[in-house]
């Protein structure tokens, strides 16, 4: 019998990409503090927990609405990071206990896609070099650039629009227009985000939600920012037991072929 700490029987996975899959979170931080940096000016906890999540022009836009006395435009500020962000993005890494859970939903064929605000170039690039993981999700990836997307985080719609690529009927609709089997299709799923706008799409969309946040956004949430809460808080993925979701536990194979890939 499967364990379900949850009391829930999981059949789909989404996962976000950047701050929960791979270490880019840092390459923004590192990036917007050294467009800034001649202004003095720097970007808090406070100010990035808002942009997380968000696509390319309205978190540029949150961003230096916090800055109104710093002569940036969108599309100066885009200009100067775009090419400081390209040189960065081939050298990041996978977070700890990604490539074990993806290779474990894998092979016991759990359905898999990934709902990423990043637009589709940038997607590619951060991940070119890490196939052994992503291209386990061929087919099923949305990203922010992508016409399906929709509206962005923290609507619902690219969460949706991820599990229809796995052929789930889950519609597209919000509150009470969702209709009963499209509501329990939904709530088949689970979503793993970091970022405070993702906490709040996935629920959006009627799906289950573990939350594994950088430990500075923690007490940005306490503060209220989040209404739509999670379901379960991780530190780590390495701290994921699939079995609490009814998911299939972690097995001998799995792990060995995990290991012959490292």
């Amino acid at each position: 019998m499967i364990k379900m700490g949850f009391g829930k029987k999981i059949e789909y996975v989404i996962f976000d990409v950047d701050g929960l899959m791979i270490d880019s979170e840092r390459v923004y931080t590192d990036v917007t503090n050294e467009i800034l940096a001649p202004y003095g000016a720097k970007m808090t906890w406070e100010i990035k927990a808002g942009l997380m999540g968000k696509t390319e022009r309205p978190a540029a836009a949150h961003l230096l609405s916090f800055f109104p006395d710093i002569p940036l435009t969108i599309d100066d500020y885009l200009a100067q990071r775009t090419p400081l962000q390209n040189a960065r993005w081939p050298h990041v890494q996978l977070l700890p206990g990604v490539e074990r859970l993806v290779a474990h939903l894998a092979a016991h064929r759990i359905p898999i896609a990934i709902a990423t605000s990043s637009v589709r170039r940038n997607f590619e690039r951060k991940t070119g070099h890490l196939q052994h993981v992503f291209a386990h999700f061929a087919g099923h990836i949305v990203c922010g650039s992508d016409n399906e997307a929709g509206r962005g985080k923290p609507f619902p719609d690219i969460f949706l629009a991820a599990a229809r690529t796995l052929g789930r009927d889950v519609g597209p609709n919000e509150g009470d227009l969702v209709g009963e089997a499209e509501r329990e299709e939904r709530a088949r799923g689970l979503v793993f985000e970091d970022a405070i706008p993702g906490v709040q799409a996935g629920k959006r969309a009627g799906m289950n939600l573990v939350w594994v946040p950088d430990e500075n956004l923690l007490g940005v949430e306490s503060s209220g920012q989040v209404t739509e809460k999670p379901d379960q808080i991780l530190r780590s993925l390495e701290a994921f037991v699939p079995e609490d979701w009814g998911l299939p536990s972690y097995d001998a194979v799995v792990e060995q072929q995990t290991q012959a890939e490292a």
